[in-house]
């Protein structure tokens, strides 16, 4: 009795071990229901992110966002990047579609691109696919070392180096963005958008 007692207790303990670790090692990267790693699958669908979007600034134009989200999953899924990430991403840098500072509507930027001071307002382009899909790319470069799959489109592609310097988006800091906080306030998102 005593020795099966104590392969009990020995069992809990491991089981309780493998457990506290895996939860250590899934805090830094995935948790929330959504992977903070950017080669990954997104894990919501187009719906669930006009739903995260929509409860963010519920004035927006949502065949805008429907449009949007649609593009983010197919872009995301033909390169292998998250798209949840990806999504989120756009959410921060436009202020939910509200835009502000450098980048303005018509530019089709969804995340920045090249938007230095006012001299280099950032990159535009021509329709809204095309500026999901550099944005995509340019996760692409910080994400992967993989090639692109498709023709890049992305002019600043080139110039992430190294390679898969931000596997995370807690990598972003300092990288994508100057600000320090810039991966938190991504992780934050990505906890919110779990809920959706």
């Amino acid at each position: 009795m005593r020795k099966c007692l104590s392969i009990v207790i020995s069992l809990f303990v491991l089981v309780f071990l493998c457990f506290v670790n895996s939860c250590s090692t899934m805090r830094s990267v995935h948790y929330g229901n959504c992977s903070r790693t950017i080669d990954a699958k997104g894990i919501k669908n187009a719906d669930q992110l006009v739903c995260f979007f929509l409860a963010h600034n519920p004035d927006a134009d949502v065949e805008k966002v429907s449009r949007l989200a649609s593009f983010y999953k197919m872009e995301c899924k033909y390169e292998g990047i998250n798209s949840d990430v990806a999504f989120v991403q756009m959410c921060l840098e436009t202020g939910f579609l509200r835009f502000g500072n450098l980048v303005s509507v018509d530019m089709n930027n969804f995340c920045g691109l090249g938007a230095i001071n006012s001299e280099n307002p950032g990159l535009r382009f021509e329709t809204e696919q095309l500026g999901v899909k550099a944005h995509v790319q340019h996760l692409h470069a910080y994400g992967t070392d993989r090639e692109l799959k498709g023709e890049c489109v992305d002019p600043r592609y080139k110039y992430v180096k190294p390679r898969k310097k931000a596997p995370t988006v807690f990598e972003l800091s300092g990288t994508w963005a100057a600000d320090k906080e810039y991966g938190s306030k991504l992780d934050y998102l990505l906890e919110d958008l779990g809920a959706f």
